[in-house]
């Protein structure tokens, strides 16, 4: 079965962290980008990071570099977020991405209040 499952979600305070942990299935993962989005209430879908397929070049959003880290084990086929010092405004659905097959997860909600 060709899917995404995220997990690692939750609730932390302010400057805390969290990691995300998404497993993929019936595709091949070393071959595929593969993307985190969030998404808030009332906000549309954005791009949080990437990660290339082959050679692990990462992108991040400007509102979360220097704080999240992407990054990917071919072995075990799953793709990672590491979130680091957490804000309020992190607060959204965490969405799993592999763009070239237009396969999503089912999120993962993280929500950062004190």
């Amino acid at each position: 079965q060709v899917q995404l499952v995220e997990s690692g979600g939750g609730l932390v305070q302010p400057g805390g962290s969290l990691r995300l942990s998404c497993a993929a299935s019936g595709f091949t993962f070393y071959n595929s980008n593969m993307r985190w989005y969030r998404q808030a209430p009332g906000k549309e879908r954005e791009l949080v990071a990437h990660i290339g397929a082959i050679s692990n070049i990462r992108s991040y959003a400007d509102s979360v570099k220097g704080r999240f880290t992407i990054s990917r084990d071919n072995a075990e086929n799953t793709v990672g977020l590491q979130m680091d010092s957490l804000k309020p405004e992190d607060t959204a659905v965490y969405f799993c991405n592999a763009p070239t097959l237009k396969l999503w997860g089912q999120g993962t909600q993280v929500t950062v209040s004190s």
